[in-house]
């Protein structure tokens, strides 16, 4: 027996059965421009203009500005509670033993490997982990920690801050140009 039931995959009614039509109330039509790529694989991506763009609306291709940057850090958005940084550590150097009093910290590694110390003085750095390419690391306040390019390519990375914690703007070309309060 021949069936006369058409595929209804893009259809807002679809058959219950023969000649029964039912009602999709999660069907949406999609212009066919949503379906097609952003940009195909094989063209380079332009590069990107890299400055603080706080506190307006904003959309970026983080891994691509993470590996772009070639500063030390550079303040990619800062808003009133919230600020992304990024950051590329040389290999063999650290971010610097640090602490945030009243800020939590998310940092994720985009390119490279690294060794994270954390714990709760400077002379006990009892959390110790190995990172590398897509890992996270989250860094509660009050938290005294460091990050080490252990790789032989340059560590790059985004920061994610709340609340934010280096002025609108800010640009280190090289670590020393950080000043030592941070």
């Amino acid at each position: 027996m021949k069936s006369n039931i058409m595929p209804y995959a893009n259809n807002q009614y679809q058959p219950m059965q023969q000649n029964m039509l039912m009602f999709n109330p999660y069907y949406t039509p999609i212009p066919l421009w949503m379906c097609m790529p952003m940009s195909c694989q094989n063209q380079p991506l332009p590069p990107l203009d890299l400055k603080d763009y706080g506190p307006d609306p904003f959309v970026i291709n983080i891994e691509q500005a993470t590996k772009q940057n070639d500063n030390f850090r550079l303040a990619l958005w800062t808003g009133n509670h919230l600020q992304v940084t990024l950051m590329s550590i040389n290999v063999g150097d650290d971010i610097g033993l640090e602490v945030h009093p009243h800020v939590d910290q998310f940092l994720r590694i985009e390119q490279g490997q690294g060794l994270v110390l954390m714990g709760d003085n400077e002379d006990n750095l009892y959390y110790r982990q190995r990172v590398q390419e897509g890992y996270i690391i989250i860094v509660p306040a009050g938290k005294w920690h460091n990050v080490i390019n252990t790789g032989c390519i340059p560590l790059k990375l985004y920061s994610i801050y709340a609340p934010p914690q280096h002025p609108h703007g800010t640009v280190h070309g090289i670590k020393q140009d950080q000043p030592h309060d941070l």
